[in-house]
């Protein structure tokens, strides 16, 4: 023990190792009444982890050139030692990610985590959001499968829609005029070394800055208002082990679903894994029908339901970008003195549960081939969409709340 306390002081002495465990964990205290909802941000942090360490082993065989890319997946799956299992691993956690990041962030718009002092906490969490979003973008063509190529066909082809700049930006993210060889290499650099060293370096700063403004709680009010006389909230407890251990059961439980999916439905039907993406990328013979992963749908099914203007698709890009784009004005938008769901009025609840409705309606219309009627339900969904920063503009303005406690409460 005396080695052991000894190297740790000549750590210390070099490296902040005691004071950064202190800070971020054993003296980190979080309020007393997280529930349910609170799981999600950890397991964010584990999905991450098992992308990142699936995503290394499946490099090590992975060949990002046209002419064998399909056939190095193909290996992966049937040659590699437990390659099968890393693909499926690394697929299902794809999909895995963006649930817990939207479960995650619905809790935040339930108990208004994006509120002051904590507007650069939530800005960096949308920016979470997209790096992550263009991470899953990049990492789509790398199968080289069928509705991989023409998935990502179709999406670069948004950005030819810009006006004056659309065709150069187009030719410039492919790295030629079609999705090529050339396409593969730059979208595999992106997706295995540029985004993830962005992804982790956002997701330090949001843990950084959650630490320095505090958690938020089910309650919505500040545990650092009342402390005792050593500075210690008295509504709050250490981080570790309290939560730490808490923690551990949302990983067990989380862990048993996401294997469950991993052995037995990897494909999730064709939502986590395309039915086309099993063929190779064939650019003279396009899908019967072409739609992204899940997880972009809903935006996807915006872009569609914009009607083109002369012949440009650039205003339903235009709708589809805004749509990202007003999460990051949220916390200046919702005017309510009141942050928690608990003691909000019954129209914000309302107003909350139709968005959360309008988004899931929106992913299965993206899903789906274009109908007439599909197209008018995703118009009409897509106004609802932004009708809800609208409401949230004007609910306060008449909103009867509850009475908000000093201290936490259990519920």
């Amino acid at each position: 023990m005396k080695m052991l306390q000894a190297l740790l002081e000549w750590v210390d002495a070099r490296f902040p190792l005691t004071k950064m465990w202190k800070e971020h964990l054993s003296e980190y205290y979080a309020p007393k009444n997280f529930n349910f909802w609170y799981y999600f941000g950890s397991l964010a942090l584990l999905v991450l982890v098992i992308q990142i360490v699936t995503g290394i082993v499946l490099t090590m065989s992975y060949k990002p050139d046209a002419t064998l890319a399909f056939a190095s997946v193909e290996y992966i799956m049937r040659d590699v030692n437990w390659g099968w299992f890393i693909r499926y691993m690394h697929s299902t956690g794809a999909s895995a990610f963006f649930l817990v990041v939207y479960l995650h962030m619905y809790r935040g718009m339930m108990y208004g985590s994006y509120k002051k002092p904590r507007e650069l906490l939530w800005i960096f969490g949308v920016l979470i959001y997209l790096a992550l979003m263009a991470e899953a973008f990049f990492g789509y063509l790398l199968p080289w499968g069928q509705m991989s190529y023409w998935g990502a066909q179709v999406i670069v082809n948004l950005f030819s829609a810009v006006p004056f700049i659309g065709e150069k930006l187009s030719i410039w993210i492919r790295g030629d005029f079609v999705i090529s060889d050339a396409t593969l290499n730059r979208f595999f650099a992106f997706h295995v070394i540029a985004l993830p060293f962005v992804l982790a370096g956002l997701v330090v700063a949001h843990i950084l800055a959650l630490h320095e403004v505090g958690s938020s709680n089910p309650d919505g009010i500040e545990i650092k208002k009342h402390k005792d006389a050593n500075g210690i909230p008295l509504d709050g407890i250490p981080f570790h082990p309290y939560y730490t251990v808490k923690d551990i059961v949302g990983v067990v439980v989380f862990l048993a679903f996401f294997f469950a999916v991993v052995f037995f439905a990897p494909e999730m039907g064709g939502y986590f894994i395309e039915h086309p993406n099993f063929e190779a990328a064939n650019p003279l013979k396009t899908p019967e029908h072409i739609a992204p992963v899940w997880y972009f749908t809903p935006f996807y099914a915006m872009l569609r339901a914009v009607p083109p203007m002369f012949n440009s698709q650039f205003p339903g890009v235009i709708v589809m970008g805004a749509a990202i784009v007003v999460l990051f004005f949220l916390p200046w938008i919702d005017r309510s003195p009141v942050k928690s769901i608990r003691y909000r009025g019954l129209c914000f609840k309302l107003a909350l549960w139709i968005f959360v409705i309008s988004f899931i309606v929106l992913g299965y219309l993206g899903t789906q081939p274009t109908t007439d009627m599909k197209k008018l339900l995703a118009q009409i969904f897509t106004t609802v969409y932004f009708l809800y920063f609208v409401a949230l503009w004007i609910i306060p303005k008449f909103e009867k709340t509850k009475p908000v406690p000093e201290r936490v409460t259990f519920k």
